[in-house]
């Protein structure tokens, strides 16, 4: 039982350094020789982190499709005929517009979340 409160006490810590889920569990396996946290406490992180009141308001593939949309927008700012790049944003920026009217359907993100391209950086950031 022990065990068990070690490492959902390591989960919080390490959630409070602002690490995502999957990071989290490479370190706990990395460094601490868990395998499976399931394993262990029964259930897996992102549970853990939103009993604890520590889970991301962004889902985490959401949030990396955000920070590659910007990454794009990054670049076509220092190279702006790159038209693979234009056609690349349109991709990502409309998946990031689909998988959010998912996750709104699923109460995931609040029915008044947006996705605005002026400030994603910020949500990023």
């Amino acid at each position: 039982m022990a065990a068990y409160i070690k490492v959902e006490e390591n989960i919080r810590k390490f959630a409070k350094r602002e690490l995502t889920t999957s990071q989290i569990g490479m370190i706990l396996r990395d460094s601490h020789g868990i395998a499976q946290v399931k394993s262990v406490t029964r259930s897996k992180i992102l549970p853990i982190l939103k009993g604890h009141g520590l889970a991301p308001q962004i889902p985490v593939g959401l949030y990396h499709l955000i920070k590659k949309a910007v990454a794009i927008r990054k670049q076509l700012e220092r190279n702006k005929k790159d038209e693979d790049s234009k056609f690349r944003l349109i991709l990502v920026e409309s998946r990031i517009h689909r998988i959010a009217r998912y996750y709104k359907k699923t109460k995931k993100l609040p029915p008044v979340w947006k996705y605005e391209s002026t400030t994603a950086s910020t949500l990023v950031a």
